[in-house]
């Protein structure tokens, strides 16, 4: 306790432990935000003291300089954990932060054409979607027609046919062609490697 003395009354305040304002995006209550009468109480070291008071809980929990966490407020009484808070924070933003490092984040590569496309347009496009698929991304082709070409949608499925022969090296279909508005849409995975 600090005690303060301003002109005429005194003033105590109480200086609690550390805070973490969100954990796993699930707020948890401390110290003062338990509001239960009972709860069933664990010590610091995983054993259970029983079911207490939450004023002699977290009396216990001040006593050790830590803090009163409820763990599960959907038991019968809630559970509440003496622990310190902040460094429980700190070891669960490590754990998020190597979880995040060791994750893998497939992006989704476009490629488009239009049914009219010359040969060097299109070797170029197959090389890029090689390039992409070695990378690790996934592609989504998609041949788009012009004004009047929609009348020759066998077009766009014999281009997509001779893209998909020319990027097998690299990658497998997802999604066979199929025809969205004036367009054709065609996903490619890339090839595991072995």
């Amino acid at each position: 306790m600090l005690w303060v003395r301003m002109s005429a009354p005194i003033f105590c305040f109480k200086i609690y432990s550390r805070r973490c304002l969100i954990i796993s995006k699930q707020e948890l209550q401390i110290n003062e935000e338990i509001r239960d009468k009972e709860v069933l109480v664990i010590d610091a070291e995983g054993k259970k003291l029983g079911v207490l008071s939450a004023k002699e809980a977290q009396k216990l929990a001040f006593e050790q300089d830590l803090d009163l966490v409820k763990i599960a407020p959907q038991a019968t009484p809630p559970v509440c954990r003496i622990m310190d808070y902040g460094k429980f924070c700190f070891e669960q933003a490590k754990r998020e932060k190597e979880a995040r490092k060791n994750q893998k984040v497939v992006s989704i590569k476009e490629i488009r054409m239009f049914s009219t496309i010359d040969t060097h347009d299109f070797e170029t496009k197959v090389n890029q979607a090689v390039k992409f698929l070695q990378g690790g991304d996934k592609l989504k082709v998609s041949v788009r027609f012009r004004k009047r070409a929609i009348a020759h949608p066998e077009l766009g499925s014999e281009l997509l046919e001779r893209f998909k022969e020319a990027v097998s090296s690299a990658g497998t279909v997802d999604k066979p062609a199929k025809m969205e508005g004036r367009s054709i849409v065609m996903f490619v995975s890339p090839k595991a490697n072995k």
